[in-house]
């Protein structure tokens, strides 16, 4: 057998040293390797399997699809991409709109920005993104992000992107006491920033889940919608990770109803499960009016690919039929409640964030009373990878960043799975070193 370690370049990591076992099956929120061990998964691999492994009905949507039609560009129509948009469109209160659909979320988030600039007539019109945010790893991609893993490699300001402080409530970069404060003085940030650049022609932010941790006070997501809008600038909401249930919603905006609204928001990851690559912009009807009769210099080669639309389709069902939105905003509230038992038991803990469905945050620290971090952001502590390392022996996949532990299990998790899984990380965070 050939060995991967040697041949494949691995993203996000020293090449050195991966070495990982090879996945070879799962079912729901469990996969195996080919080692013959079984895994719990509590972050849906990528923050991507909101559907668990190898949903039946996908499986079933791709294997049809593939028997009638495996490809066809966007200069032809194609039934499956037709119905995603249609449903897309339903689904977010876009009636209207459009979608462009692309092969992921980078591109997504690259497409929105192209979008926004061309409706408002700015094509190198400045886009205000925030501080530790992550829109994905292509050039532009990763200017629109203020991710500690992406800015030394590129220069944001040759892509025309303003970064601003975060909505970081628990370190409040404005020094605020309070979260409502806080979020005003992020709103504020933004307002200024806007400000400072007439030509602005978007702001782009995640409404709520993000790796980078950060969940925003209630107040920000509507406060910064209507900065945006008092300015004439379009508001994109990066809902890549945060859309399809994963914060309780079938998207994170939506939660703040029509005050929460923005005026594109891009997709990707639960848009099919991953079972297959797929991203998408959604535009509202506003936006889509304003470049119906422009010419659309851009493109993709597999655009709306048939076989990765068909299975967007069958997501969207399969998140219907099983009611996983509504599965994950009431479990998500049982599994937050759960965690903030453990925080009340772990001093290493500082915090627990999220709630809103199936994600959280924990944030480990040194010291409780002065927030001191357990080690500097976002460097991993040793005790944390320990215990990631300790958890896949027992059984349990869990991810983690810097000093955070991130929880994003897939939505057909059983109750006694999350249970379980929780009782291990409450043992591992009792045996850990943390000094």
């Amino acid at each position: 057998m050939t060995s991967e370690r040697e041949q494949v370049l691995h993203s996000w990591c020293v090449q050195a040293d991966w070495d990982a076992p090879t996945i070879v099956g799962g079912e729901g929120a469990r996969f195996r390797d080919d080692r013959g061990r079984e895994y719990l998964d509590m972050s849906s691999l990528a923050e991507c399997m909101n559907l668990g492994h190898q949903h039946p009905a996908l499986i079933q949507a791709i294997q049809e699809q593939a028997g009638k039609l495996c490809f066809t560009t966007a200069a032809w129509g194609a039934g499956p991409r037709a119905e995603l948009a249609a449903r897309l469109l339903e689904k977010s209160g876009f009636e209207g709109g459009r979608v462009f659909f692309t092969l992921g979320g980078a591109d997504a988030n690259e497409h929105a920005v192209k979008f926004a600039r061309l409706a408002l007539g700015h094509p190198r019109g400045t886009i205000v993104t925030r501080h530790r945010s992550y829109h994905g790893a292509t050039y532009a991609a990763m200017a629109l992000s203020g991710d500690s893993r992406t800015l030394a490699q590129v220069d944001p300001t040759r892509h025309g992107v303003v970064h601003v402080p975060p909505p970081y409530a628990y370190r409040c970069p404005f020094g605020t006491p309070t979260e409502e404060a806080c979020a005003q003085a992020a709103v504020h940030s933004v307002g200024a920033a806007l400000d400072a650049h007439p030509d602005a022609a978007a702001v782009l932010m995640e409404p709520d889940a993000g790796t980078n941790g950060i969940v925003a006070p209630e107040a920000f997501w509507p406060g910064l919608r209507a900065e945006a809008r008092r300015r004439g600038v379009y508001l994109i909401a990066d809902e890549v990770m945060s859309g399809f249930g994963r914060c309780g919603e079938w998207f994170a905006w939506q939660r703040h109803g029509e005050a929460g609204r923005p005026d594109l928001m891009t997709l990707a990851k639960g848009l099919t499960g991953a079972h297959i690559p797929l991203g998408a912009v959604v535009l509202s009807a506003e936006v889509a009016k304003k470049v119906e009769h422009q010419m659309l210099y851009t493109g993709l080669t597999y655009c709306g690919h048939p076989l990765a639309c068909a299975a967007g389709v069958a997501a969207i069902q399969a998140y219907e039929d099983e009611g996983l939105i509504e599965r994950s905003r009431s479990l998500g509230a049982a599994m937050f409640q759960e965690l903030q038992a453990l925080k009340e038991r772990h001093p290493v803990i500082g915090d627990v964030r999220g709630g809103h469905g199936l994600f959280a945050v924990i944030e480990l620290v040194r010291d409780r009373a002065t927030r001191e971090a357990l080690s500097a952001w976002p460097s991993l502590h040793p005790a944390l990878q320990r215990l990631v390392e300790e958890a896949r022996e027992g059984g349990v996949s869990f991810a983690v960043r810097g000093n955070l532990i991130l929880l994003a299990p897939p939505l057909v998790i059983t109750e006694a799975e999350l249970g379980r899984a929780l009782a291990l990380l409450d043992r591992l965070l009792a045996n850990g070193t943390w000094a």
